[in-house]
């Protein structure tokens, strides 16, 4: 009794605490890590006179060489992404930016040390994170929506009530009533299959959700420019590389899938800012201090590590000052020329 007196009286006092922001503090992260770090960078310095030798070396190869860059950054502020985290999350929305409130958001950025591009791709960060972290609830409310959608409310006016995005709402709908996994997949497919309130309320729903169902190809061509722009550069100041079409290709041949491709993979010597750089992955996007896109960019990031050692990531959007991943060095897009963009 007294123990369970002692939790309640403790429980208020936690639950008016404010979440903090971000992630740990990037420097308690280092020194946390500067032991591991240091194998990494190691594994990277050694990686020529390894035997066996590395995924991706030619048989062939010729002595190595040492390129060392200066590369100027500018990092976000955490203070700047918190406000400007705050801004662009709105509850029950998960669409486009509609006009209005793009500007509303273009104009609260201005004096928050970020660009509009950067406070947009950090939405779309935060976005995924929330539908992720939240699917286990959706599925709780579940019956409760399926009741309310028989009764006439609409996909989308269930996704602002309940908070949740349209597309996840529409499947665990057709779920709660009965439908099977396989029935919900091929119909999404072929949507002209449903009957046609189904069909009404998907067309409504894909267009409100960006998060759950967005056509990505025009954002995969951006994304592929962006590596040819990042390649192009290191070769024009005459480092070896490896492209990474090259490396699908032979791993595809030898082993049946793509095992480890990072966008570029150095044959020789690189060192940026100080620290050994043995691959480079090229990301279209922001790199924000968000729990969700850290954890899935740092797993990949390890397959490159373990047989490479360090590398680096260029953000074409820039990124936070308190991101972190240990043996990866931050980059972005500052020595890059970007005019071909205003082209494509």
């Amino acid at each position: 009794m007294g123990r369970q007196g002692s939790r309640d009286r403790r429980s208020p006092h936690r639950s008016n605490q404010k979440k903090r922001y971000g992630s740990t503090r990037k420097s308690a992260l280092e020194e946390r890590h500067l032991s591991e770090v240091k194998t990494m960078d190691g594994k990277a310095n050694q990686r020529f006179s390894s035997k066996p030798s590395p995924m991706g070396f030619p048989t062939e190869m010729e002595e190595p060489r040492t390129f060392s860059f200066d590369w100027t950054l500018s990092p976000v502020p955490l203070a700047s992404e918190e406000q400007v985290a705050g801004a662009v999350m709105r509850r029950g929305e998960f669409g486009w930016v509609e006009d209005e409130r793009l500007e509303e958001i273009a104009v609260f950025v201005e004096g928050q040390n970020m660009s509009l591009d950067q406070a947009l791709s950090l939405r779309s960060a935060l976005l995924q994170q929330k539908t992720v972290y939240s699917h286990g609830k959706l599925k709780s409310k579940a019956k409760k929506m399926a009741a309310k959608y028989r009764e006439g409310t609409t996909i989308v006016e269930l996704s602002k009530d309940f908070d949740f995005p349209p597309m996840n709402v529409f499947r665990v709908v057709l779920e709660a009533n009965g439908w099977s996994k396989k029935k919900i997949k091929e119909s999404l497919r072929s949507p002209t299959s449903m009957k046609q309130r189904e069909q009404d309320e998907f067309e409504s729903a894909e267009a409100a959700d960006r998060v759950s169902n967005v056509d990505q190809s025009e954002t995969q061509v951006r994304a592929d420019l962006f590596e040819d722009i990042l390649a192009d550069w290191f070769e024009a100041q005459g480092v070896r590389i490896r492209r990474q079409p090259e490396m699908v290709a032979e791993q595809m041949a030898e082993h049946g899938r793509p095992i480890r491709t990072p966008d570029l993979l150095f044959l020789d010597h690189v060192i940026i800012n100080g620290r050994p750089v043995a691959w480079i992955d090229a990301k279209h996007f922001y790199g924000g201090d968000v729990d969700f896109q850290r954890k899935k960019t740092k797993k990949q990031m390890l397959r490159y590590i373990d047989e490479w050692g360090s590398g680096a990531i260029v953000y074409r959007h820039g990124f936070s000052e308190n991101l972190y991943i240990p043996g990866v060095t931050m980059l972005d897009a500052s020595p890059l020329d970007l005019s071909a963009f205003d082209e494509s």
